[in-house]
C-alpha cells in the first residue's frame, strides 16, 4: 500500500483540510484533483461514519495547493486519541505548514443555532484523554496558548465579512462520544466557559501543534446543546443540519482561499 508521499507522486500541497460531516463541496471545488480512497493510502484511517466520504482529493484550491480528507477517524470508533496523526504526520512531510479543521457541533448560544458557522478561538480537552499520552521525550509538552493561529483567523474573519455571512467566534469543548452529552453536561459545559460541543477536532488541533503546523478550525453548528430545547438528538439531526451550515462555510473558506492564506 502506497505511502501519502507516493501516492501525491511529487505534488507539495501548503495547506490540509479536514472536514466534517456536510463540507463534501469543499472537495469538489478543488481544482485538478487527484481523488485516492482512504483504503488505499497505507497509515490512514480505516474506519467509517456516515456522513464521512473517506478520501483525500489533492489538487489547487484558490491560490493554495491543498491535500483535503473528507473525513477523519473519531476517538469513539476505537478508543485511539491519535488515530489521525499518521495521516497528518505524512502530510507535514509532502509539504503542509498549514490545517484548517472542521467539525459538526451542538451550539450552547440560542443565538447561534442550527444553520450557523463558529470559528474555534480556543478548546477544552474534557474527554480525559490526549493523543500524545505515551510520548518518550520532552516534546510531548506542546504549548497550546495559541493553538488556533491568529493570522488564519483573520484571514478567515475578513473572508466572511467578505461573503457577508456572519461568523460567531468561541470555545469548543472535546467530548470523547459516542453519546450525545446529557442536559447536566451541557449545563456544566456554559460554565465552565465552552460555547459548542463535539466528538472531534482538539486531537488533531494538539497533534498538528506537535508537528508545528498553524491551525484554523470551525465549526457546522446542526443543533442546540441536550435541554436547551427539550427535543432529543441524533445524527440524522447532524447529517441533515450540516450541510446548511457547511455550505455558508463553504464560501468563506473558498473566499480565503482565493485571496490566500496568511
Amino acid at each position: 500500500m502506497p505511502s501519502l508521499k507516493q501516492a501525491l507522486d511529487g505534488f507539495s500541497p501548503d495547506t490540509a483540510l479536514i472536514l466534517g460531516s456536510g463540507l463534501g463541496g469543499v472537495a469538489k471545488a478543488v481544482r485538478n484533483a487527484k481523488t485516492v480512497p482512504y483504503g488505499e493510502l497505507d497509515g490512514f484511517p480505516q474506519g467509517g461514519v456516515s456522513g464521512h466520504a473517506g478520501a483525500l482529493v489533492a489538487g489547487e484550491l484558490g491560490k493554495h495547493k491543498v491535500a483535503v480528507l473528507s473525513g477523519r477517524e473519531h476517538y469513539y470508533e476505537h478508543g485511539n486519541a491519535a488515530a489521525m496523526r499518521n495521516a497528518l504526520e505524512q502530510l507535514a512531510q509532502v509539504g503542509v505548514t498549514k490545517l484548517v479543521a472542521t467539525n459538526s457541533a451542538g451550539s450552547l448560544r440560542k443565538k447561534v443555532g442550527p444553520g450557523a458557522v463558529m470559528q474555534i478561538n480556543d478548546h477544552i480537552n474534557f474527554s480525559g484523554t490526549n493523543p500524545l499520552i505515551g510520548e518518550q521525550d520532552d516534546s510531548r509538552f506542546v504549548g497550546l496558548t495559541s493553538a488556533y493561529d491568529f493570522d488564519l483567523i483573520k484571514s478567515f474573519r475578513r473572508a466572511a465579512k467578505r461573503e457577508d455571512i456572519a461568523l460567531s467566534k468561541g470555545t469548543y469543548m472535546w467530548f470523547s462520544g459516542p453519546t450525545f452529552e446529557t442536559p447536566a453536561e451541557i449545563r456544566m459545559a456554559k460554565m465552565m466557559g465552552a460555547d459548542a460541543v463535539g466528538m472531534s477536532t482538539v486531537p488533531e488541533v494538539i497533534l498538528a501543534r506537535f508537528l508545528g503546523l498553524r491551525v484554523a478550525a470551525f465549526s457546522c453548528i446542526t443543533n442546540l446543546g441536550a435541554g436547551m430545547t427539550g427535543d432529543e438528538l441524533s445524527h440524522e439531526e447532524t447529517k441533515e443540519n450540516g450541510p446548511k451550515a457547511g455550505l455558508r462555510l463553504q464560501a468563506i473558506l473558498e473566499n480565503a482561499f482565493a485571496k490566500g492564506l496568511k
